[in-house]
């Protein structure tokens, strides 16, 4: 599974861009990550597609929305995250979104769309490029798309296109032993946006036609399914509870958190929200004191050692912080952000007896995700650091094809080339990228002009 895979990794526990809390941003986060990709999994295999096909995003926007793209691109807005009551509801919103993919539904809507698709898709490819391109800041936090997707409100499905995914959805929630009423609950809490002007509703009810008939043809055939009334089991309850706190934390104001999350309230959940909060205030005392409390509850939590890893790392306490994302590293080895951030950290640190560590660790999560830009912006100062200059080169060429800047990537991918012993497979990889990124850049070139 690639989950929001273009966006480049940070040294964040939840990536957001440098903008108002509420503005919209393509965000990363590993415990987010993970969640999306249980729920959606089977679904995918289910509608007959390869999971590392479908890439899964997720847009920072309170508003309740949701869509796809070509390339079987799922978009997911923060808003509908926090509005689903029960995982089975965005569980369902993730199954009817596949039925879109699965049907085909965009490329039939071609004719529909004609011309005006044009800009629309430019916004959201410069915005996925902006992600690929982000360079963080002193943490390496900042990694995201400020480009606004507001511009893809003509993808709008018929009512029949949505009947069908309706249809395909229950289908594969049937298939996975899931319940459909999730999807059914979703859709009759806003059925009161039928009567409202377009411009009065939600982006998701704007793109997604809903009517009466619909929602009680679907109820239908929820109510056949063998599974009607499976409910969420107590785990996943609680995990959606968690990453609607942290979401809530990141990008609510932290005075809505306190009013959400007051300190008397004592949960899990509300403690996950403050930390946040007191965090991004700099009231890192208190961050430390609840952060502190979580981990002695569940010690072998991953995202809690990562959490509290950042707060560090960007509170300016570099070789502290490295303790707590090698605590996430040796959790979830296999999570290639949390080896990311514990190489940012262990560069920072400017300790030149952590390099190697730091290579290591970048390079395993290249192997997981090669399109990883920042992953090879860090690898480009270990080999400068290391007097690997052409090598360094070769990692800048890497990271200017993956985040779209192809003038750049045929730069360097030259220089590497004059400077790397021929016939070596640094030297042939530097010529691919040569020979891929020339035709791009050269018509990027001459659009300029």
């Amino acid at each position: 599974m690639r989950i929001l895979k273009t966006v480049a990794a940070s040294c964040a526990a939840l990536v957001l861009a440098a903008m108002p809390a509420w503005g919209q941003s393509l965000i990363r986060d590993t415990e987010i990550e993970e969640l999306m990709g249980v729920y959606t999994r089977d679904l995918i295999v289910a509608a007959g597609l390869q999971p590392n096909d479908v890439d899964l995003y997720i847009i920072s926007d309170p508003s309740v929305n949701a869509f796809v793209t070509r390339g079987q691109n799922i978009f997911m807005h923060t808003g509908l995250i926090m509005e689903s009551e029960t995982p089975n509801q965005l569980i369902g919103v993730y199954a009817h979104e596949i039925g879109h993919i699965a049907g085909a539904h965009l490329a039939r809507s071609d004719e529909a769309i004609g011309n005006a698709a044009v800009p629309a898709y430019v916004s959201l490819g410069l915005g996925l490029i902006a992600a690929l391109a982000g360079e963080g800041g002193a943490a390496g936090a900042l990694m995201a798309s400020s480009q606004q997707f507001g511009a893809l409100s003509f993808l709008t499905y018929s009512r029949a296109q949505e009947s069908s995914a309706d249809q395909a959805g229950l289908q594969y929630l049937t298939a996975t032993g899931q319940s459909g009423e999730g999807l059914v609950e979703f859709f009759e809490r806003f059925r009161y946006q039928e009567v409202m002007s377009r411009q009065q509703r939600f982006p998701y009810f704007r793109s997604h036609p809903l009517s009466s008939q619909r929602v009680a043809a679907l109820r239908r055939g929820v109510e056949e399914s063998e599974f009607y009334g499976v409910e969420d089991s107590a785990q996943s309850v609680d995990a959606l509870r968690r990453i609607q706190a942290k979401i809530y934390g990141f990008t609510a104001p932290p005075e809505y958190v306190f009013y959400r999350y007051p300190e008397d309230d004592t949960s899990l959940y509300a403690r996950y929200a403050r930390v946040v909060a007191y965090y991004r205030e700099a009231r890192l005392e208190e961050a430390r004191g609840e952060i502190e409390s979580l981990i002695t509850q569940e010690p072998d939590n991953p995202y809690f050692q990562e959490l509290y890893g950042q707060m560090l790392f960007e509170s300016g306490y570099i070789s502290e912080s490295i303790p707590f994302h090698q605590a996430s590293v040796d959790m979830r080895p296999s999570a290639p952000l949390f080896r990311v951030n514990l190489a940012v950290a262990q560069l920072a640190s400017e300790d030149e007896t952590r390099l190697e560590d730091a290579r290591g660790h970048l390079q395993v999560a290249l192997n997981i995700e090669p399109d990883n830009s920042f992953a090879w912006y860090q690898l480009s100062i270990v080999h400068e650091r290391s007097g690997e200059t052409p090598l360094a080169k070769l990692a800048i060429a890497e990271q200017s094809f993956h985040s779209g800047n192809m003038i750049r990537a045929v730069q360097f991918a030259g220089r590497a080339r004059e400077e790397l012993e021929q016939g070596t497979p640094a030297w042939i990889r530097a010529t691919e990228i040569e020979l891929a990124a020339r035709p791009m850049a050269e018509e990027m070139a001459r659009r300029r002009r």
